[in-house]
């Protein structure tokens, strides 16, 4: 996944959907918009976007949703695959972090896919 590769390490910025920095949905965001796909600028209202899907069918492409604040949805990722998702982290950035990490398996709540077959083989081949 080239395009999302190149993202990491863009600063964290509230509300940001841009390179110049990013908040979490607002990096989602960015990266489904190069494949054609208009998700909103909110984690919880991208939870409700796409097709529901358990932990242990995710693919690459698929959005991994946390509740990090105690008042449901609050943060959204992008599964790489192996365990690992990248998002925009406010204190760091754009990093890639793994699920299995306790603060990310404690906070986990669902995941949902958006990208059809034909995109999912276009990120996969990347």
């Amino acid at each position: 996944m080239e395009k999302v590769d190149s993202l990491e390490g863009t600063p964290y910025k509230w509300a940001g959907a841009t390179e110049s920095g990013f908040d979490c949905s607002g990096f989602t965001r960015y990266v489904f918009a190069e494949f054609g796909i208009d998700l909103p600028h909110s984690s919880a209202a991208q939870a409700r976007e796409g097709t529901k899907i358990s932990r242990d069918e995710l693919r690459q492409g698929d959005l991994v949703f946390f509740n990090t604040g105690g008042n449901g949805i609050s943060h959204v990722g992008i599964y790489l695959g192996e365990g690992q998702f990248i998002h925009a982290d406010t204190d760091r950035g754009v990093i890639k972090s793994k699920l299995s990490e306790s603060y990310y398996a404690k906070r986990y709540v669902t995941a949902r896919r958006v990208l059809g077959d034909d995109a999912y083989k276009q990120v996969a081949q990347e």
